[in-house]
């Protein structure tokens, strides 16, 4: 009897085990999503930044522009 025990003790470990290898397995997955999507963020984000100073840039080039006509 005491080996029945065992086995389904044995049993139910392993079980138990193979879902926590499936459960890691998913959050490694889930992990190297997150990577690359905070990767794309920042590239982005990047782009965004550099778009807002060329932005700046022209429009403080046409501010200039117009306080020059304004003094002729």
């Amino acid at each position: 009897m005491g080996y029945i025990v065992l086995a389904v003790d044995i049993s139910a470990l392993e079980k138990r085990i193979d879902e926590l290898i499936a459960l890691c397995d998913e959050l490694e997955r889930k992990h190297a999503s997150l990577e690359s999507d905070r990767e794309n963020w920042m590239q982005e984000r990047t782009r965004l930044l550099e778009k807002n100073k060329m932005a700046k840039t022209k429009i403080e080039a046409m501010i200039m522009r117009l306080k020059s006509l304004e003094s002729e």
